[in-house]
């Protein structure tokens, strides 16, 4: 490999991000479960979130729209003011979580970054991710940061172009194999996928993936051999 840069998922890969979701998911269908069975208001709140994409975009501030846009629906319009008051502070809370970060993120960050220009791309909302990585610590680290409104062959090529280097010459470590390995191999570059014990259903692909560009690591600290080796 000629690597030059090294980018980086954020979310639930340099720290914990779908636990805070799924607690959130289970107080919500909690509150409307008068309504419908908790496993029908986890389906109706799904279909919500995806068919909301393209307009709200990932992140937690979509997730509340979503959510009350659900509850209106699941509810045939009869919930009042106050239950929107506590979907909005679910909403609150998941804003104001702590930053935990996953084991060996400050090791691995520091061992590459002599060697590499360090990035982060991620999806999401632009506020929500610039208040999380000032949070972490870990903004010296890298060299640019890429929020990014989604993540599939286009946006890589953009983002590629942006830090003038050749697709080669860049490798994407993430927790989602639809976003951050599949579209990076699809333009030439490499990839590191490194599972999160959970992630969002919409992540979910299923495949067996076998490429000359792609590993696979346990977790963030073997992704080390494969780079240095």
């Amino acid at each position: 490999m000629n690597l030059k840069v090294i980018a980086f998922d954020a979310d639930d890969t340099l720290w914990v991000n779908e636990p805070y979701f799924q607690n959130t998911e289970k107080k919500f269908c909690s509150l409307l479960e008068d309504f419908l069975p908790k496993h029908d208001i986890s389906k109706e709140l799904f279909k919500v979130e995806v068919d909301n994409l393209a307009l709200y975009g990932y992140g937690i501030k979509g997730y509340i729209l979503s959510m009350i846009e659900a509850a209106i629906t699941i509810s045939d319009k009869k919930i009042g003011i106050d239950t929107i008051d506590i979907i909005l502070q679910y909403g609150r809370e998941m804003l104001n979580e702590p930053i935990e970060l996953l084991d060996g993120v400050e090791h691995v960050l520091s061992t590459l970054k002599n060697n590499f220009r360090l990035v982060v791309a991620t999806k999401g909302d632009l506020l929500d991710q610039e208040r999380k990585l000032k949070k972490s610590g870990l903004s010296h680290y890298f060299h640019h940061i890429e929020i990014m409104s989604d993540k599939k062959e286009d946006d890589y090529i953009k983002l590629i172009k942006h830090l003038d280097i050749k697709p080669e010459e860049f490798m994407m470590v993430g927790n989602s194999l639809k976003s951050d390995v599949m579209p990076v191999l699809n333009i030439g570059g490499h990839a590191i996928h490194v599972p999160f014990h959970t992630t969002w259903a919409h992540e979910h692909v299923e495949t067996s993936l076998t490429h000359q560009n792609f590993k696979q690591a346990d977790k963030l600290t073997d992704i080390l051999p494969s780079i240095l080796e």
